[in-house]
């Protein structure tokens, strides 16, 4: 059974949602959020991302920023821009992306089900990410963003927000880049009541996107608990705000890999071991895009190459049959010496929204070996989740990204 329930959201007053809305907290860093808010005083990033309200000898880290962070949501509210919904409703939330579009449903999700595996996992967290939004979410006692989650699709759900849809005004439709972003609020209780009392027949939920957001609002609810004392488990705390999407919606962009140096190997040589370690390579004319599972494109050198992996490189389990992972133990692994890559300052991580020119761009001024993968399915991510297994980092790029600043859960 799947908890899902409403909440009095704080969200933009009318107007103002253009420019308060923005894309989330990690999809940029310091500089680039600075210049993305530069000139517009409301805009979101002042709240999720705070530390672009001081210099740079002032870290990310320290308190102030999280002080400032609660300061501005508060002011936002205070000043009008934003409102709180007067009772506890859900909300619909379309995308629309490049001709596709998917549509879930805001509430909150329970903490207990993130400890019990009802929401179920597929990656590794790291401290430091975690504690920054702990430190984020505790001082401004709110969820200032979404986790990003998804459930195997259901009918009866699809026709009852599809109805919904039809037969109502939006809230918000805006542009965000090339992303249409289109929200309504769910006031009629039946509605909510029905919504909500479907998903407890979806036996779990599984995060798509969002594993430290996940993960620090847990830790954030039970440290709520500890300070309450006693708790009856209805209160705010015990819920994080989510967006929740039908799998048959989404769809996974690949996530690509470039390194700093090849070990201490020749190109020669390096192409060589490639070859040994069981793939065949063929140089290509232009970019190499993988068109299938089992080719990964390679840019070395100026040149791409498409690298086709044997299959007895494979294993039957749900991890082992990725791209993802024969390239980690074959290549990144066993040749380039890089045993974890959450860790090792050695590689980076392009998101496939990026496109093939910039791994080309990063070979040519910091890099010295790009690769290209074809994407994980989210049959992929769900088969892992449900076998209680890992992904290999940085796997799944999802996009479109969800809007920052549309809705906050208030605990």
């Amino acid at each position: 059974m799947a908890v899902v329930r409403g909440f009095k959201g704080i969200r933009p007053n009318g107007k103002f949602a253009e420019q308060i809305a923005t894309l989330p907290y990690d999809v940029m860093n310091r500089k680039e959020a600075r210049e993305m808010a530069e000139g517009n005083p409301i805009s979101f990033l002042r709240v999720s991302r705070s530390d672009i309200e001081f210099g740079d000898d002032v870290g990310q880290y320290e308190e102030c920023v999280y002080e400032k962070a609660k300061e501005n949501l508060d002011k936002l509210v205070s000043d009008g821009y934003m409102i709180e919904d007067s009772k506890p409703i859900v909300y619909i939330y379309e995308q629309v992306m490049d001709g596709r579009s998917q549509t879930g449903i805001v509430g909150c999700v329970s903490i207990d089900e993130y400890a019990d595996n009802t929401i179920k996992k597929h990656e590794l967290t790291r401290v430091e990410k975690e504690l920054d939004r702990i430190n984020h979410f505790y001082v401004c006692q709110a969820n200032t963003e979404p986790i990003f989650l998804t459930y195997r699709d259901d009918k009866r759900i699809n026709a009852l927000v599809e109805s919904y849809k039809n037969r109502k005004k939006p809230e918000y439709d805006l542009f965000k880049g090339n992303v249409r972003h289109i929200l309504w609020a769910v006031t009629e209780d039946d509605v909510v009541n029905g919504i909500c009392g479907l998903f407890k027949e979806v036996p779990c939920l599984y995060i798509a996107d969002g594993h430290h957001r996940s993960a620090s609002g847990y830790k954030v609810g039970e440290r709520c608990r500890k300070e309450a004392g006693s708790y009856d488990g209805n209160e705010e705390f015990n819920f994080v705000m989510a967006t929740i999407f039908p799998d048959s919606q989404l769809a996974v962009m690949d996530y690509n890999r470039v390194i700093k140096d090849l070990n201490g190997n020749s190109i020669n040589e390096f192409i060589d071991k490639i070859k040994e370690s069981g793939f065949t390579v063929e140089k290509v004319d232009g970019q190499c895009k993988p068109e299938e599972k089992g080719q990964f494109g390679m840019f070395l050198n100026n040149s791409w190459y498409k690298l086709t992996a044997d299959k007895g490189l494979y294993t039957e389990d749900a991890v082992g049959s990725l791209d993802v992972t024969v390239l980690q133990n074959n290549i990144i692994s066993k040749l380039l010496g890089i045993d974890d890559p959450r860790t090792d300052s050695r590689i980076d991580f392009v998101g496939g929204i990026k496109g093939m020119d910039e791994l080309e761009k990063r070979v040519k001024t910091d890099m010295s070996v790009a690769f290209s993968l074809y994407p994980v399915q989210i049959s992929d991510i769900m088969n892992i989740s449900d076998s209680d297994l890992i992904m290999p980092p940085k796997s799944t790029w999802f996009e479109p990204k969800l809007a920052s600043g549309l809705f906050v859960h208030k605990f």
